[in-house]
């Protein structure tokens, strides 16, 4: 009773009313929650993979080993890198446990690892987060227990010294600790999670690549991308679902530099708990995620098509690797979004259009019920992603090197099947320009186009960017793909063509050309 009124005089003098609330925080005159009963090894899964949620609805002694490991693996096409992990891959295994369990966490240094290693997650309460009990030696393993005291979506990385180093590296994952009263339903959870490669050769850069620690101060990355590589999430990795099904994503940024506009093109997250909190924010478009943070994103798939998952910092999507892709799949839904409609001349200034003409004519007619997206869907027969059977095996392994080139780079606006945009940009798939010259379509590579041409017998009048900074490896690799997919079947490029068209032109090669097909 002496007890009770000493916090009910604290709570006048802060000028706190609400006495129940007051004592839930406080501890006094209710009953703590039970001790934590049982004992489970948790459920760890490589990204995108999330463990299954948690149908407990009581806390529970929780055993966590994780392993870490020190491999060389992909990086880029063609590109490797000596990653440090936890559990063999970038992103770190994804971790659930609940709010109010008792954790027993197990880190093991593998026997051929070089180098020492500790963990600090950020959901743990204590010096170090979990630091300083767990520096373990190769060949070692070390133990501590901590609770999980607060609900929410938490980063967990390496904090050896040099630390940056260690998470330069790929040392981060995601930890999240269910609320007590768990998490609603949804049909699909995702894990995502972007990080940053500073690399002494340049960005496709070929060969295995060692860290290169001035970029890492000067915080100038070779390679930003999603969940440990270039292409993590893209072509048959893509995340997949159905119209009319909820999504949520756990978003997490391990750096360790620069800050994540996490935005999906053509989506609005209806929720987002920022910073990896409890608190929920609505109908909100892109969402900042600092090094070391964390977010979950919930949206429903409402029209079918493909969405492409970026860092809104766009050089860092489309030039640097922060790109992916959710494939919804399902009925088309013309009500939400209808898709393209027309394409009619526009002369400008307000003044009516110019008169009929045959572009006109075939521009103008409706795109019916065919949205630009549906030029993304599975391509028809003889348009899908096969290489030509008259390949060589060195062929065959530029397409393949060029499929990466191509979703870097190019299906933004050629699309994935290689058929362009009706009326606006050409299509690859069966071109008679660009299999009657091949010069032609390396130039453009190079140095980009401006203006009119006719593909299959339309015109087009736009603009492609260059890609002059790719290299000369590269840009033989792309012509590859593009001249030996979608039903075309030609030569390929090699690197000596294109640095003799590179060379032949330096003051343009990078630069917009008016016409590289002449």
């Amino acid at each position: 009773m002496i007890q009770m009124k000493r916090h009910m005089k604290i709570a006048t003098f802060l000028g706190i009313s609400a006495l129940p609330g007051f004592l839930l925080a406080t501890g006094v005159g209710f009953a703590a929650e039970p001790a934590p009963s049982g004992t489970e090894s948790a459920v760890l899964t490589e990204a995108p993979a999330v463990p299954p949620p948690l149908t407990r609805r009581h806390a529970t002694n929780v055993v966590v080993n994780l392993e870490v490991k020190e491999t060389t693996k992909r990086l880029a096409d063609g590109v490797e890198y000596p990653f440090w992990t936890f559990g063999g891959d970038v992103p770190g295994n994804f971790i659930r446990i609940r709010e109010g369990d008792t954790v027993e966490f197990h880190l093991h240094n593998d026997p051929n690892n070089k180098m020492p290693h500790n963990i600090d997650l950020h959901a743990v309460t204590g010096p170090g987060g979990g630091a300083e009990s767990s520096f373990t030696a190769p060949g070692h393993s070390s133990r501590f227990s901590f609770q999980a005291l607060n609900a929410g979506l938490y980063v967990y990385h390496c904090a050896t010294a040099p630390v940056g180093l260690h998470v330069a590296n790929g040392m981060y994952g995601l930890i999240l600790v269910e609320p007590k009263e768990g998490l609603p339903p949804v049909d699909h959870e995702y894990y995502i999670m972007q990080g940053e490669f500073y690399t002494l050769g340049k960005f496709g850069e070929e060969g295995l690549q060692a860290f290169d620690m001035e970029k890492a101060v000067d915080e100038k990355p070779n390679y930003v991308v999603f969940n440990g590589s270039v292409g993590s999430l893209m072509g048959e990795h893509s995340l997949t679902a159905k119209v009319g099904e909820k999504i949520r994503l756990f978003v997490g940024n391990g750096g360790p530099n620069l800050r994540s506009s996490f935005h999906v093109i053509g989506i609005i997250f209806d929720t987002v708990y920022q910073e990896g909190g409890t608190a929920p924010t609505h109908n909100v478009q892109t969402t900042v995620i600092p090094p070391g943070g964390a977010a979950i994103v919930e949206f429903t798939a409402k029209v079918p098509g493909n969405y492409t998952l970026v860092d809104h910092a766009l050089f860092r999507a489309f030039n640097k690797g922060a790109v992916g892709r959710l494939t919804v799949s399902g009925p088309a839904n013309t009500l939400t979004y209808s898709g393209k409609q027309a394409d009619t001349l526009y002369a400008g200034d307000g003044k009516p259009a110019a008169p009929a003409s045959k572009l006109q004519a075939a521009v103008a007619s409706p795109v019916a019920s065919t949205p630009i997206t549906a030029s993304l869907k599975p391509a028809a027969s003889g348009q899908t992603d096969i290489p030509s059977a008259s390949l060589s095996a060195a062929e065959r392994a530029q397409f393949e090197r060029g499929r990466g080139v191509y979703m870097q780079t190019c299906f933004v606006c050629h699309q994935a099947n290689g058929q362009g945009v009706p009326g606006q940009i050409p299509p690859l798939a069966k071109s008679d320009l660009l299999m009657a010259d091949k010069a032609g379509a390396i130039r453009g590579v190079l140095q980009g186009r401006n203006g009119e041409v006719t593909v299959n017998g339309k015109k087009y009048n736009g603009i492609m960017i260059p890609f002059g900074q790719l290299k000369d490896e590269q840009v033989a690799d792309v012509i590859t793909y593009v001249r030996n997919n979608w039903g075309n079947s030609g030569e390929g490029a090699t690197p000596q063509e294109v640095n003799a068209i590179r060379k032949a032109n330096p003051e343009v090669a990078g630069k917009l050309a008016s016409s590289p097909f002449e």
